[in-house]
């Protein structure tokens, strides 16, 4: 069983590198130094698991999608809406995934590639709440970077409004609009405004 998992364990040093990467299109917005994948990947899933709960799907298997939903920038990049424009076509999800996890046990195999293509489908509750929360979490970073005085941000805030679908994702999206970052803080303190 030990050499079936060398790699797996290749895997998961590749996953770390997403701890690097840095999500791209921030620095459009004049962000010096930008949520890696890894970061954005973390938020996306706890706000997928909300999100499927709110709706009533299954919050485990959303955030677990979530977890997976941009795994493969580890070997692509995040390459951003404009730079897609000039290499021709976004590297597809399911096709990098099956080259990650091509020396994988089979049970682990399958189990991947299969949470990658529900995902890419959009056919399930799960698979549209966690999609969702990817827009979400990028209007919610949007919100943070503008802040800390990135007005250019807004551009982000309002495509990632605009493409949520789920009813409790935009009801989310509308309480966070409404909101200051610390608004949380100074609830949890019991301070007026």
């Amino acid at each position: 069983m030990a050499e079936d998992l060398a790699d797996v364990a290749h895997f998961l040093w590749e996953a770390g590198t997403l701890k690097q990467a840095r999500r791209t299109g921030w620095w459009m917005a004049g962000v010096r130094d930008p949520e890696s994948v890894a970061e954005h990947s973390w938020r996306t899933s706890v706000i997928a698991s909300v999100i499927a709960t709110l709706e009533g799907a299954d919050p485990a298997r959303a955030a677990h999608m979530a977890v997976w939903h941009d795994s493969q920038e580890s070997r692509t990049g995040d390459v951003n809406h404009l730079g897609r424009k000039y290499i021709g076509r976004k590297a597809d999800p399911q096709e990098v995934t099956a080259d990650q996890t091509d020396g994988m046990p089979e049970i682990l195999r399958i189990a991947v590639r299969s949470v990658v293509a529900e995902y890419e489908a959009q056919e399930s509750p799960e698979a549209r709440c966690a999609r969702d929360a990817d827009k979400l979490e990028c209007l919610l970073q949007g919100l943070e970077y503008k802040s800390q005085g990135y007005e250019s941000a807004q551009r982000w805030v309002d495509n990632s409004r605009a493409r949520i679908t789920t009813a409790s994702g935009q009801q989310l999206a509308d309480q966070l609009l409404a909101q200051a970052p610390l608004d949380w803080l100074h609830a949890v303190m019991g301070e007026k405004d």
